[in-house]
């Protein structure tokens, strides 16, 4: 079963995320009119490109147990994922770009940039999957895991200028999902003009067009987010919210 999380004519500009959730057998196509981006979440499944296979994606149970497989594909390019035994896909599109959107591919961990970012109780784990060093045409992402208590998107930061060296505007998506899965995290929002806070639980999704957005998890519960970014170019240049942007002075 797919299912649309995120479509860019009702909460956004740019990006859509789907779930899909697969039993053995079971296969999710993509029609190729948008550049792609299918993150295994758990499971295996099996990969054709325009009909022609690239091999197998996947293999971990959980997205808390290391990083995983992402299956890339520009516009043009029909995709086909047949699980090998139960999957749950996340699909993240975005028209094409101005960047290198290069040829369909499977980004396994090897390929990704793993980071521990941050220190004390704002250090979490970062896989950038798609950053801007990586050949795409619009496309941005990566899994960040913050431990039980900790902070991440921190110092806060925002993407909603276009006004380069100093910011680039970039639309994001988070998918959350939660360890043990009755936990819970925090996210805020906030700028010049207002401050919200929200609960976030295993499987929400939130939508962030602007603003400063860190993100706690709850003592006891470690905290996974999928977050995809699309704009007119790939660079990232966040803006660092210069009230707190201290905690990273030595």
């Amino acid at each position: 079963m797919t299912r649309t999380v995120v479509a860019p004519e009702r909460e956004g500009d740019l990006i859509g995320l789907a779930l899909a959730d697969l039993e053995t057998g079971q296969s999710f196509e993509s029609p190729g009119e948008l550049e792609t981006a299918v993150v295994v979440l758990s499971g295996v499944v099996d990969v054709q490109a325009n009909g022609e296979s690239l091999g197998s994606a996947g293999g971990r149970s959980s997205v808390f147990e290391g990083p995983g497989h992402t299956v890339y594909a520009p516009a043009g390019t029909t995709l086909r994922l047949k699980a090998t035994g139960p999957a749950q896909l996340a699909i993240a599109t975005a028209p094409t770009g101005a960047g290198a959107p290069s040829k369909a591919r499977i980004i396994g961990p090897g390929d990704q940039r793993l980071a521990e970012v941050g220190k004390g109780n704002w250090s979490r784990s970062v896989r950038t999957i798609l950053g801007p060093e990586h050949a795409a045409g619009r496309l941005l992402l990566g899994e960040t895991i913050n431990p039980p208590g900790n902070w991440s998107s921190y110092p806060p930061h925002k993407h909603d200028r276009e006004a380069p060296p100093e910011e680039v505007r970039l639309e994001e998506v988070y998918l959350f999902k939660v360890d043990p899965p009755e936990g819970f995290g925090v996210q805020v929002r906030y700028d010049d003009a207002a401050t919200e806070a929200f609960t976030v639980r295993d499987g929400d999704v939130a939508v962030i067009r602007s603003g400063y957005h860190p993100v706690v998890a709850a003592p006891g519960y470690s905290l996974y987010y999928l977050w995809v970014m699309a704009g007119e170019g790939r660079k990232m240049i966040p803006h660092l919210d210069p009230a707190h942007a201290w905690v990273q002075e030595p």
